[in-house]
């Protein structure tokens, strides 16, 4: 699976490009705030198109470029519980913060709702761009956070690196942490029962791509994340 990911230019939120190779359709997911150029670079450069776009949770530094990714033709694909916040994400942002942002990129922030969302569930099967996802509902970040499972891994993997398959985990799971809890719509108790009944059943062999920071694997996160012992 051909796999290219940048952080974002705010929050380093991680923007990820999935396809079966070169000049082939593709998948976006998460598009933040400030990715255009160079996700317009990477899809220049692999003669890339895509096809439909994947949100693992509505945060704004998440969805900010879900619109021009998606244009008027492509679906913008998030979980039934985080469908309301597309409406105006940028109204969950601190006026002081989103303030900052506008100075930093030398514009007014804005926002328009995409012409074409698809609502998705817990245990529904996508096929896009050749590639098949399957979604893990894990609430507790926000109502509606999901990870992305695809039975392939990126091409390229060192030759140490022993996993079958590969998960998206958004703002569930990262590398020696997990997402916050303390923002509006986020919960503790969700997020407890999510660790427990879907990322730790997760097997060994998933490679973890998450929101934000390095690469993983489940076990190494199995062994090491304090925030999966003991449950």
């Amino acid at each position: 699976m051909l796999t290219v990911y940048f952080p974002a230019q705010a929050f380093a939120t991680n923007c990820y490009v999935l396809a079966t190779g070169r000049r082939q359709e593709c998948v976006v997911v998460d598009p933040g705030i400030g990715v255009m150029p160079q996700l317009t670079e990477v899809l220049t450069d692999l003669d890339l198109k895509p096809t439909a776009v994947l949100l693992t949770h509505g945060h704004v530094d998440h969805v900010y470029s879900v619109t021009p990714v998606c244009g008027g033709e492509l679906g913008a694909y998030i979980h039934h519980d985080d469908r309301y916040r597309l409406a105006d994400p940028l109204s969950s942002l601190d006026p002081g913060l989103l303030h900052m942002f506008e100075q930093q990129f030398g514009q007014q922030a804005s926002w328009k709702e995409p012409e074409h969302i698809v609502e998705i569930a817990d245990a529904q099967k996508l096929t896009l761009a050749g590639l098949d996802f399957t979604v893990s509902h894990a609430p507790g970040h926000t109502e509606g956070s999901v990870m992305f499972g695809i039975d392939t891994t990126p091409d390229g993997l060192p030759g140490e690196v022993e996993v079958t398959s590969t998960v998206l985990s958004g703002d569930v799971l990262f590398a020696g942490s997990i997402g916050r809890t303390d923002l509006p719509g986020g919960s503790h108790e969700s997020m407890q029962r999510s660790l427990k009944d879907v990322v730790l059943p997760l097997p060994d062999t998933a490679l973890v791509l998450p929101g934000h920071g390095p690469g993983t694997t489940m076990a190494h996160e199995r062994m090491s994340n304090p925030f999966l012992q003991n449950l």
